[in-house]
């Protein structure tokens, strides 16, 4: 009886270890599939870019997330060294509902809908004490309430840089003079092989045709000659 007991608690302990392993696997599984699938929000492939003084600036954001979102709440806020300024914010209740947006800057405009995921923004009549940094957050309930955020440099300039182009032009240039010089010396090289073809036909066509006289000369001086040599009767 011992050893019966003692062989069923150690199988007990290897179906107790198999059922912790499968239950570890699956909750990798599961966490594995959390990361993959969580919430994500981009603001844009270039994290900054240069605005002229006065004009209009598009500071897009956009979130996706695999197993869909509700009250999924996101919002814009501005660093103000260190200080961080809200300049809109809004929940969006399901996938393809506009959200109310409540916008705390007067320059500052909602331009997104959730049927495209978009929660950018416009920012009217920049100036100098625009410049700075500005981040797109969002939250997801759904999803624990997992949260994620990414930011956009904006910088005000008084004009924009003049890109020089001197370096694409000399290349460009010296690119199309190899390319022109290749053709030309093709053309010309066509012309030669076809100009020789031409007096090797006629080469040809002269010495058949001398040959052919040849034989017609070799032919009737051998008559001449054979009949001269016929003896009289």
């Amino acid at each position: 009886m011992a050893s019966v007991d003692s062989t069923g608690s150690s199988v007990s302990g290897r179906l107790r270890s198999g059922d912790l392993l499968h239950t570890g696997l699956a909750l990798a599984l599961l966490f594995g599939v959390w990361s993959v699938g969580g919430l994500e929000v981009v603001t844009s492939k270039v994290p900054h870019i240069e605005a002229m003084n006065g004009s209009t600036v598009l500071l897009p954001c956009t979130y996706s997330s695999c197993i869909g979102i509700k009250n999924l709440y996101f919002n814009w806020h501005y660093n103000d060294n260190g200080t961080m300024l809200k300049l809109c914010e809004a929940v969006i209740p399901i996938e393809g509902v506009e959200p109310k947006v409540s916008v705390y800057h007067e320059r500052v405009e909602f331009i997104g809908s959730s049927k495209n995921n978009n929660i950018s923004i416009l920012l009217w009549n920049i100036t100098f004490e625009d410049e700075g940094e500005y981040i797109c957050f969002a939250k997801n309930p759904k999803e624990k309430y997992r949260n994620h955020s990414a930011s956009y440099t904006l910088i005000v300039v008084d004009r924009m840089r003049e890109v020089d182009n001197t370096l694409t032009v000399i290349i460009v240039s010296v690119l199309g003079g190899v390319i022109g010089i290749v053709i030309i010396v093709m053309v010309i090289k066509a012309l030669v092989v076809h100009f020789l073809l031409k007096d090797d036909e006629k080469t040809k066509d002269c010495l058949v045709s001398s040959s052919g006289n040849d034989n017609t000369e070799n032919g009737l001086t051998g008559a001449k000659a054979d009949n001269k040599g016929t003896p009289k009767a």
